[in-house]
């Protein structure tokens, strides 16, 4: 398919096998599936592991368990940011200028472990 227009007609048939594969599927399942379940009670039923649930559906989580995955974040995209600049240190032109730009960064980072670490976040209890 050449010309002008090849390029929309080459998304108009892969849009078109796109909705042909999802008609197909769909149906599919449709045909295939039981008409009615031999437990509508059990239907209803919530799944847990093959197990059947315990306790109420109300559970709450501490917020602790999200500042502890905010602050791994917060490292592990400061280790992604150590590395290129690692890399790039030894390089002509760039000594003084990429010390100083990382001592920044890092600073602010110390400054937010430090920030976590006098709200006592940092602490197990």
């Amino acid at each position: 398919m050449q010309g002008y227009l090849g390029s929309y007609a080459t998304l108009g048939l892969l849009l078109l096998v796109g909705v042909a594969f999802f008609a197909v599927g769909y149906g599919a399942n449709r045909l295939l599936r039981p008409g009615h379940p031999a437990d509508p009670v059990g239907k209803r039923a919530s799944y847990e592991c093959g197990l059947d649930p315990v306790g109420g559906d109300w559970a709450q989580a501490q917020i602790r368990y999200y500042v502890y995955a905010f602050l791994y974040v917060l490292f592990a995209v400061e280790a992604v940011f150590l590395f290129p600049w690692a890399v790039i240190f030894d390089r002509p032109g760039f000594g003084l200028v990429t010390v100083a730009e990382m001592g920044v960064f890092v600073a602010v980072l110390a400054l937010g472990i430090l920030y976590a670490w006098r709200k006592k976040v940092l602490g197990w209890t």
